[in-house]
């Protein structure tokens, strides 16, 4: 059954596929990693969502994450690309697609997460 994208039940379901998927769970352990998501101009208006990882458990929800790590902000338009796999987070920051702000040395740090984030939520039937 098809998720809406940015919605409390994708999140659940995001944070489902994270969990079970081998590859993130392999990379996320001993990280501990905040990463908060604003996209600007989703149907319903301004979405904030969140990752956090700690203690080997990560979770996406919807809301703000106090004390992130860094922030990505981006329109709804690169979002969804980024999420269905048709534009790379690299690209987006290099074209000015999306803005990051905070602390981009932990983002560097920790492609190998972010990466494999992305390969977990293929899985994913999601609507845009």
């Amino acid at each position: 059954m098809a998720v809406q994208f940015l919605s409390e039940e994708w999140a659940s379901a995001y944070s489902h596929a994270l969990a079970t998927h081998d590859g993130f769970q392999g990379a996320i352990s001993g990280a501990n990693l905040g990463l908060q998501f604003n996209v600007s101009d989703a149907a319903s208006g301004p979405v904030g969502y969140y990752m956090s990882i700690a203690n080997g458990v990560a979770n996406v929800a919807l809301g703000e994450l106090e004390d992130a790590d860094a922030t990505i902000s981006s329109d709804y338009e690169t979002a969804a690309a980024i999420s269905q796999g048709s534009m790379n987070t690299q690209t987006a920051f290099m074209t000015g697609k999306i803005k990051v702000t905070g602390n981009l040395a932990v983002l560097m740090m920790n492609q190998n997460i972010i990466s494999q984030w992305g390969s977990a939520g293929e899985a994913l039937d999601v609507d845009y």
